[in-house]
């Protein structure tokens, strides 16, 4: 539990990491078994089951947690709590290995329920453009829902780019 309180007080400084060379399928994986540590001291903590699978793509770290059917990780897999987690378990990467973590946390399928939104989303913003309309704004998401929607945008043919600053931070859908 010290781990986690010191990760958590510890400050997001390293900030000139985010430039370095693209990290080895290795040090990915070593960046997923830093993650899997944390969350499975989590969940001990919470006295929830669940089990971690650790994969390297795209160059970031993915750590999924799944459960047997019965099992509650239900309040760990909102979307808030999940990209809070997130943030928490790339702080304790980050201050284990001193380098900035973009690593990707899904508790329980909720990256892959959050992209089936998305995809809604994108469909209901690309009828608004079939109907005329000369172009469709979305609500601000994260970087990487952005990242998401932009790959979906460009799957149904349409172009899209991201708007605004910060939490204001948003994807307008155009057509192509």
């Amino acid at each position: 539990m010290s781990d986690m309180t010191e990760v958590a007080a510890s400050e997001a400084s390293s900030e000139s990491a985010k430039g370095d060379a693209p990290l080895s399928d290795q040090e990915l994986v070593d960046e997923g078994d830093i993650a899997a540590d944390y969350i499975e001291e989590l969940l001990d903590i919470t006295d929830l089951d669940g089990d971690i699978d650790i994969a390297a793509r795209s160059g970031r770290a993915y750590v999924s947690v799944t459960a047997a059917a019965g099992a509650n990780l239900r309040l760990l897999s909102k979307p808030d709590t999940v990209t809070a987690l997130q943030e928490l378990t790339r702080l304790a990467v980050q201050n284990r290995t001193g380098r900035f973590s973009r690593l990707i946390l899904d508790i329980g399928g909720s990256r892959d329920q959050r992209a089936a939104e998305l995809a809604t989303l994108v469909d209901r913003a690309v009828a608004r453009l079939e109907e005329g309309a000369a172009s469709a704004s979305l609500p601000p998401m994260s970087s990487y829902e952005r990242k998401i929607v932009h790959d979906i945008v460009a799957e149904r043919g349409f172009a899209s780019e991201s708007e605004g600053e910060g939490r204001e931070r948003h994807t307008v859908i155009t057509p192509a």
